[in-house]
């Protein structure tokens, strides 16, 4: 039985399996992509926009199918996953609309007599290891920019997503990129280190959890290759003052509860002032409750099922743990199958290994803190730093806890507000590098130096 399948979360049924690579299948596949390489990158950065251009409208033509797909995949809202096709067409449009930019040769200012410029030229053959969670927009974030640079993308998408993978190497292919230029791999891990250590390949992506980051990038740093990670999260949400208690509630539970929780900058710790901590515990415990939780092809469904019966399994585990070691389970903490309650704890201590784990789905961990330094220090006693969310009235007070937070990203006043023009990453165990916006498409690049006397 192969690893890569179509197990629908929601029913259990598996409904189709998908084989492998063979070892020839897997050179095969490095050798198309070094193959379409050369001339890929040789084409004019206006036909490669166009190339793109087109993979966006593919999306939106084909938004239902694509949709349909990773909600038997994984289990998605369907509302949830029109909502990333969509997202994911607009990240291909901005490097489409923006690849003069990320193309162009930037002057320097030079001492002696001439010029210098440096001029961004494409690194080559480049892996990406794609996770479940967003089947679209992981793949959008990391293939635009890089095709639009001129490298080629063999991409290795999670064994429970082989239908969309499939279904994305189709749109670019139809959307007139040359053979080669976009390869589907359906790797074992050991093919995966196999390609990673190929002289061909010249860069590789991850995203997913820290452990499979720790291999690859031990991997990549063996073979000198160079490695960008997006890995987890467990982002605080401040909230220090607020003349809108009930926004500042909603904006929580959605940036707790967006994907059914299993996102890796959802907020997660919530960190309330002490004036605010019983009346926003009280709200935000209600508003999780009421969220309706059922079939994700369902109009009113907020909570579909985790995307796996273990990942439901998983969850369930750390909270009864956290129990255990003394947290206090004021809503939720219920499975069924694949399905988990919006879960909401309180009294986590630092000795308690739910302190400094993530917990992937409807789970929040409430935390009453005496004011801004104390949320700061909370917001920083982990190992992640992907993002974060700072709610107060006091503008000062914003940009100071803003610049004090350990973490790639911060939004103040504001959840939900990932754009393809803000760049995407993390510091500490949360990863290197950064994805989207204009620095999203420096990592895989030569910055190449061109000296004239």
């Amino acid at each position: 039985m192969s690893e890569y399948a179509v197990v629908n979360p929601a029913t259990g049924e598996r409904l189709a399996d998908y084989d492998t690579l063979t070892d020839a299948g897997v050179d095969g596949a490095i050798a198309a992509a070094a193959a379409a390489f050369p001339v890929w990158a040789r084409t004019d950065v206006a036909q490669r926009a166009a190339r793109l251009r087109r993979v966006a409208e593919l999306h939106r033509e084909r938004r239902d199918l694509l949709a349909d797909i990773i909600v038997r995949e994984m289990g998605k809202v369907r509302e949830a996953a029109l909502g990333e096709v969509d997202f994911a067409a607009d990240i291909t449009e901005f490097y489409a609309d923006n690849i003069e930019r990320i193309t162009a040769d930037q002057p320097l200012d030079i001492l002696g007599e001439g010029s210098a410029v440096i001029r961004r030229s494409p690194l080559g053959v480049l892996l990406g290891i794609m996770p479940w969670n967003f089947p679209y927009y992981q793949v959008a974030r990391f293939a635009a920019p890089n095709l639009a640079l001129g490298n080629t993308i063999l991409l290795k998408h999670a064994p429970q997503c082989p239908e969309s993978a499939e279904a994305l190497q189709l749109i670019y292919r139809d959307a007139g990129l040359p053979e080669g230029a976009y390869v589907n791999v359906r790797l074992t891990n050991d093919q995966a280190a196999t390609v990673i250590a190929d002289r061909r390949v010249q860069g590789v992506s991850v995203t997913g959890s820290e452990r499979a980051g720790a291999a690859v990038a031990e991997l990549a740093g063996r073979h000198l290759k160079k490695v960008a990670l997006e890995l987890g999260g467990s982002d605080p949400f401040i909230l220090l003052s607020t003349d809108d208690l009930d926004g500042a509630v909603q904006a929580a539970v959605d940036a707790r509860l967006d994907n059914t929780g299993q996102s890796c900058n959802a907020a997660k710790r919530f960190l309330v002032a002490d004036d605010l901590y019983d009346a926003f515990l009280e709200k935000f415990t209600a508003a999780m409750t009421a969220a309706t939780v059922g079939d994700p092809l369902a109009e009113d469904t907020v909570l579909g099922p985790l995307s796996s019966l273990t990942a439901a399994e998983r969850l369930a585990e750390q909270v009864e743990r956290a129990v255990a070691q003394g947290a206090r389970l004021v809503a939720g903490g219920t499975r069924d199958g694949a399905y988990f309650a919006p879960t909401v704890l309180t009294g986590v201590t630092s000795d308690m290994d739910a302190y400094r784990e993530e917990f992937f789905g409807p789970v929040g961990v409430v935390y009453r803190v005496s004011g801004e330094d104390e949320a700061v220090h909370i917001a920083n006693d982990t190992g992640f730093g992907l993002g974060s969310y700072v709610f107060t009235t006091d503008p000062a007070q914003a940009e100071r806890v803003a610049d004090r937070i350990e973490a790639g990203m911060v939004y103040v006043n504001v959840v939900l507000a990932d754009s393809p023009e803000l760049p995407f990453g993390g510091v500490k165990r949360s990863g290197t590098g950064r994805e989207l916006g204009l620095l999203g498409a420096d990592e895989f690049v030569n910055k190449k130096l061109i000296r004239i006397a």
